[in-house]
C-alpha cells in the first residue's frame, strides 16, 4: 500500500539558520541567545556526524542534555533556546545509526522528556516561543528515520497558554482533518501535535469529533479521544471507545494501561484489578510484573496477587 505523505506550507516554516534565529530572537524581549557555535553539542550533531554503531551518539546526547540543564541553572532561556537546537540537530545526525536495538530510540525519547519541560519553563517573548516552535515543527516534518516524533505528543506543554495551543491547532486543523478523511494511507505529522494543542486549549468535544473522522482507527490518535472523553465527565465513553480499539496491529498493553487508569480513577479498583492489573502492568520478569501490580493494589494481598498471576499466564 502507497503511503502519501503531506507536510504544512508557511512562509514563517523553513530551515533553522543560525544567524536568522540568533539576529530574530535579540528583538525579543527577555531572551538571552547563544549562537549555536557556543554550544559544545552544536559542532558534534552536525548532519551525518555519527557513523552506524549506537554507543558514541548516546554518550553525546546524554552530555548534551546535561550541558543545556546546566545552562538553565542560570539562564532558563538560553537552555531552552539550546533545547530546540538539540532537537533540531537529532534526526539529520543520527540518520546512519544502527538503531534496531532499539537504545537510541529510548536515549532520544528520554531526551526529549528531559528538554520538553525547559522549554516550557522559559519565560521569553511570545515571539521568541512562536518562533521556536515553528523551528521545532519544521524539525518534526524533516524528522525521516523517525527520531523526535513523540515530541508531537508535547506539544500543548511546548505552546504553554491555552491561547498559543488553539492557535496552532487552529493551524493545523484544516490539513489534519484532510488527512484522517483521504481515502488511502496518509500520513501527516501534525495530527499528533493538533491533538495535543486541542487537549491543551481544552477543546476536548472538538478532540472527539475529529478522531471519529480517522478511517483506520489508529489507537494513537483515538487515545487523545480517550482522555478527552473523561474530561468531559464520561469515564463510561472513554472506556467503550478504548476497548473498540482492540485489534490487528493495536498496542495491547497501552489499551489495558488506559483501561485500567480510568476505572482507577473511578474508584473501581476491583474491576480495574479483574480485567486489566496483569495485562497493563506485564513486565520483562515475573517478580517486575508482580511488584508492579502489588505496588498499584497496596488492597490487595500479596499471596492473591501472585495466585492470579500464575494463574493468568498459563503454561508458564
Amino acid at each position: 500500500m502507497v503511503t502519501t505523505h503531506h507536510r504544512l506550507s508557511h512562509p514563517d516554516y523553513g530551515p533553522a539558520r543560525d544567524r536568522d534565529d540568533f539576529d530574530a530572537l535579540k528583538c525579543c524581549r527577555n531572551v538571552t541567545v547563544m549562537p549555536s557555535s557556543k554550544w559544545t553539542f552544536a559542532s558534534r550533531f552536525r548532519r551525518n556526524a555519527f557513523g552506524w554503531r549506537s554507543s558514541l551518539p548516546i554518550q553525546r546526547l546524554k552530555e548534551a542534555v546535561s550541558e543545556i540543564r546546566s545552562v538553565a541553572r542560570t539562564d532558563r532561556a538560553l537552555a531552552a533556546d539550546g533545547a530546540v537546537l538539540l532537537l533540531e540537530k537529532l534526526s539529520p545526525a543520527l540518520e546512519h545509526v544502527d538503531s534496531s536495538s532499539g537504545a537510541l530510540g529510548s536515549a532520544v525519547n528520554r531526551a526529549i522528556e528531559a528538554l520538553v519541560p525547559l522549554i516550557a519553563a522559559a519565560d521569553v517573548a511570545p515571539a521568541a516561543r512562536e518562533r521556536w516552535l515553528e523551528r521545532l515543527f519544521e524539525a518534526l516534518q524533516d524528522d525521516q528515520m523517525p527520531y523526535i516524533e513523540s515530541l508531537g505528543e508535547h506539544w500543548g506543554t511546548l505552546c504553554v497558554t491555552p491561547s498559543l495551543a488553539s492557535d496552532w491547532a487552529d493551524r493545523l486543523l484544516p490539513l489534519v482533518t484532510h488527512v484522517l478523511e483521504a481515502e488511502g494511507f496518509n500520513y501527516f505529522v501534525g495530527v499528533v501535535p493538533c491533538l495535543s494543542a486541542l487537549y491543551a486549549a481544552g477543546r476536548f468535544e472538538e478532540i472527539v469529533e475529529l478522531v471519529r473522522r480517522d478511517r483506520l482507527s489508529s489507537w494513537w490518535y483515538r487515545r487523545w479521544a480517550v482522555d478527552a472523553l473523561v474530561c468531559l465527565g464520561r469515564p463510561g465513553d472513554a472506556l467503550r471507545l478504548a476497548e473498540a480499539s482492540r485489534g490487528l496491529n493495536a498496542p495491547e498493553s497501552a489499551i489495558a494501561r488506559t483501561c485500567e487508569t480510568i476505572l482507577l480513577e473511578s474508584g473501581m479498583t476491583e474491576e480495574a484489578y479483574e480485567r486489566y492489573a496483569f495485562a497493563a502492568n506485564r513486565a520483562g520478569t515475573y517478580l517486575a510484573t508482580f511488584r508492579a501490580i502489588t505496588k498499584k493494589y497496596p488492597g490487595k494481598a500479596p499471596a492473591t496477587i501472585l495466585s492470579d498471576l500464575v494463574r493468568s499466564e498459563p503454561g508458564s
